[in-house]
Parts: C-alpha cells; sequence; structure tokens
C-alpha cells in the first residue's frame, strides 16, 4: 500500500509586493469579535486576557472594555495589533498607551478612532535595498508612530504573495529575541 500522495505545495515569487512598517515595541494584543458583531475577546500573542491586573496585558482588557462599542466597528474576526507607549517596554516617551493594528491593507482611515495602524514605511516590490534604506531611516528620523521618539524598535517586511511577515530589528537583529 503507498502513502497519500503530497504535492510539492507552489511557491510565492519574491519579486512581488511587500508592505514594509515599522515594528513598535510594546506588548502583541488581538480582538477577536464573534460573528453576532457584539460579543468581544480579548487576548496577547499566547492568551486570552480578564480584568484584573494579573491577567488584564498592561491594561489592554480595561481599555477594550471601556472602548467596546467603538472596537465592535472593527466587525467579526480577528484583529491583532500591538499595545504601546506608556509604561510597556520602550514607552516611546508617551503619556498614554495606544493600541495599533497590523492589517495595513484593511485599516486605513476608516477604523474606530481609538485604534492606530502602525505605519507604512514602504509599499512596493520587494527589495531587500528599500528594507535597508528604511532601517536607515528609522535610525536616522526616529520612529514615524511616535515622531521625536529616537530609539524605534525596527520594522516588519510583510511579502504580500506569501503572506508571511518577518522582522528586522536595529539591535540584536543577529541574536533575536527567545521565545
Amino acid at each position: 500500500m503507498q502513502p497519500e500522495f503530497q504535492k510539492f505545495p507552489k511557491m510565492a515569487r519574491l519579486s512581488r509586493e511587500c508592505i514594509i512598517t515599522e515594528k513598535i515595541d510594546g506588548t502583541n494584543a488581538q480582538i477577536y469579535i464573534e460573528d453576532d458583531g457584539e460579543t468581544m475577546h480579548v487576548g496577547s500573542r499566547t492568551r486570552w486576557l480578564q480584568l484584573g491586573k494579573q491577567t488584564d496585558n498592561f491594561g489592554f482588557a480595561a481599555w477594550c472594555e471601556e472602548n467596546k462599542r467603538y472596537l465592535l466597528g472593527l466587525g467579526p474576526g480577528r484583529h491583532y495589533g500591538e499595545w504601546w507607549g506608556k509604561g510597556i517596554q520602550r514607552g516611546y516617551g508617551l503619556d498614554h498607551k495606544r493600541f495599533s493594528l497590523f492589517n495595513v491593507a484593511r485599516w486605513g482611515a476608516e477604523r474606530p478612532l481609538c485604534c492606530g495602524v502602525v505605519p507604512i514605511l514602504y509599499q512596493g516590490e520587494f527589495d531587500t535595498d528599500r528594507v535597508k534604506e528604511c532601517m536607515t531611516l528609522l535610525a536616522v528620523n526616529g520612529s514615524a508612530a511616535a515622531p521625536g521618539f529616537m530609539d524605534p524598535e525596527g520594522l516588519v517586511v510583510f511579502h504580500v504573495a506569501a503572506g508571511f511577515g518577518f522582522k528586522k530589528t536595529l539591535e540584536n537583529d543577529e541574536k533575536g529575541k527567545p521565545e
């Protein structure tokens, strides 16, 4: 008996569209809205969150509860982003916290006013020179997400055809961060 045949998967072409955004140094967060459009769950990168000091992920669950009527405007599905600002990682010199959505292709000006979107640094055909240029822009000009903050983390290169993102940091990129 032969094993089930598995065809080799198609590969995305490298010379296709990419979107380079600033990688914000905060904490990963998600909002999940059920199909009924009214039930909302909030999570971190690894778990669902509950209101309360120990399990709230820097106040994200409380912020979501306060802004629920606006956040439901995101519509059913998963909405990933970064919860960042005062008291989280770099802080970016802010006196408050912000939530910035990752899906720049979906979220532009039409989104809940309580949500931002990670800044696009470049959009076009993938090119390593563009990646280097964006890194240089961040190193020289500082954060695009928080103008005037001169210690940004790095960038994310999202390859549209592959449907996959890659991160590159200004410091210790060769080492990576432990999981």
